[in-house]
C-alpha cells in the first residue's frame, strides 16, 4: 500500500514556532510530528509514503538523508509553487507514479495525529465500489472544518466546507484522511490550485461516487498553538499517565523547581524556584529562576528570564529570550482557539 502524506502548507497557524521549519517536523514528546503520522500509515499496511512538500523542503531531507521514516520508504514532490490540496495530490501522484498499477491510496494530512482504523476505511471503499472514501470524525464545533453527512449505505450526500455552526446538518467532519482510485487524480485539473473540499469532493457527490466512513477513535488537528499543546499532553497521558512529565534525558530540572504534566525536551534547563505546568518546552529552551510557564509553549533555545510569569497559552519562538519579571499573556484570533 502508498500514501500521500500532505505536509507542504506554510504552517501559519503556529508562527513563530514554524518560522524555521515545517509545522510537521515540530516536535512531538519524543520525535517529530511527521513520525507520528507515518508511523500509523504503516501499523495500516502502507510501505511507501510520499511527502507532497512545498514549504521547506530541505528539513525534510536533512532529517531523512537515507528516505526512511518511522519504517516506511520516503519519496519526496516538491511543489514549486503552492497548488491546494487536490493539486498537490495530482502532483505528488504524477510525480510518484501512484495509479499506474490501477490500485487505489491513501492520501492524509501531515498535521493531524489520529488512531483512525485504515483498514476498514479500506474495506469499506473496496466493498461499495467507491471512487473515494472518507474517514469521519466528530466534533463539538463543525464550523471550522467540512462536514460530511451521509446516507445509511455511507455514501456522502453533501460535502459542505466549514458552515456556519447554526447550518451545520452534522457534527461529523472530514477527518483529513482518504482513500482515492487513480481515477479520482484525471478529476484534477493539471497546473493550478484545486481544492479537494471544494471542487473535487463536490464533483464526486454528485457523480454518487463518494463515501466515508465513521471513527470514533482519538483525532486532533495538531496544527494550531492550542492543539499543538494538546496533542503533547494526550500522548503524554497515554504513554505515562494523567499527572505524568516527559523529561529528556539530556534536560535538567533543578530539585527545587516544579514541573507538572508538561514536556521537557532534550536539553531543555528548568532552573531553582521555577514553575512549568502544561506546558511544552523544546530542545535547548531555559525556564530561570523563579520564573512560571502555564499552559504555553517554548520554543527551541528560547530563554524565559528571572520571575518572569507566561500563562494562556503563550507562545515563545525559537531563540527568544523573554525578559526577566515580564509578565505575558497570549492574545489570539478567534481561528487560533
Amino acid at each position: 500500500m502508498r500514501a500521500i502524506v500532505l505536509v507542504g502548507g506554510f504552517g501559519t497557524r503556529l508562527r513563530p514556532l514554524t518560522m524555521t521549519r515545517p509545522k510537521q517536523m515540530l516536535p512531538v514528546l519524543d520525535r517529530p510530528m511527521i513520525e507520528w503520522v507515518i508511523e500509523r500509515l504503516v501499523d495500516a499496511g502502507v510501505e511507501e509514503v510520499v511527502l507532497s512538500l512545498g514549504y521547506l523542503p530541505d528539513a525534510f531531507r536533512q532529517a531523512y538523508p537515507d528516505q526512511k521514516c518511522a519504517g516506511a520508504a520516503l519519496r519526496y514532490a516538491v511543489e514549486s509553487s503552492p497548488l491546494d490540496t487536490a493539486g498537490a495530490i495530482r502532483f505528488a501522484a504524477a510525480e510518484a507514479g501512484l495509479g499506474a498499477d490501477n490500485e487505489p491510496f491513501l492520501v492524509v494530512n501531515g498535521d493531524v495525529i489520529a488512531d483512525l482504523d485504515l483498514p476498514a476505511l479500506l474495506a469499506l471503499h473496496r466493498d461499495a465500489g467507491a471512487e473515494a472514501t472518507i474517514a469521519l470524525t466528530r466534533v463539538e464545533d463543525p464550523s471550522r472544518y467540512g462536514v460530511v453527512p451521509i446516507d445509511d449505505a455511507g455514501r456522502v450526500e453533501a460535502f459542505i466546507e466549514k458552515p456556519a455552526p447554526e447550518a451545520a446538518p452534522s457534527h461529523w467532519i472530514n477527518a483529513g484522511a482518504y482513500v482515492l482510485e487513480p481515477t479520482v487524480v484525471d478529476r484534477i485539473p493539471p497546473d493550478r490550485r484545486v481544492s479537494i473540499e471544494r471542487e473535487t469532493f463536490p464533483q464526486l457527490v454528485a457523480a454518487r461516487s463518494l463515501f466515508a466512513r465513521q471513527d470514533d477513535a482519538y483525532w486532533i488537528d495538531a496544527g494550531t498553538p492550542a492543539t499543538y499543546l494538546q496533542v503533547q499532553l494526550d500522548l503524554l497521558s497515554r504513554v505515562s499517565g494523567m499527572q505524568a512529565n516527559h523529561v529528556a534525558a539530556t534536560a535538567a530540572v533543578a530539585p527545587t523547581a516544579t514541573v507538572a504534566r508538561s514536556v521537557v525536551m532534550d536539553g531543555a534547563h528548568v532552573a531553582p524556584q521555577a514553575f512549568v505546568a502544561g506546558s511544552v518546552l523544546l530542545p535547548g529552551a531555559e525556564v530561570c529562576k523563579g520564573a512560571r510557564v502555564v499552559s504555553s509553549i517554548v520554543g527551541a533555545g528560547a530563554r524565559i528570564g528571572t520571575g518572569a510569569d507566561l500563562d494562556e497559552l503563550c507562545v515563545v519562538g525559537d531563540g527568544v529570550t523573554v525578559p526577566d519579571d515580564l509578565v505575558l499573556r497570549a492574545r489570539r484570533l478567534p481561528d487560533e482557539d
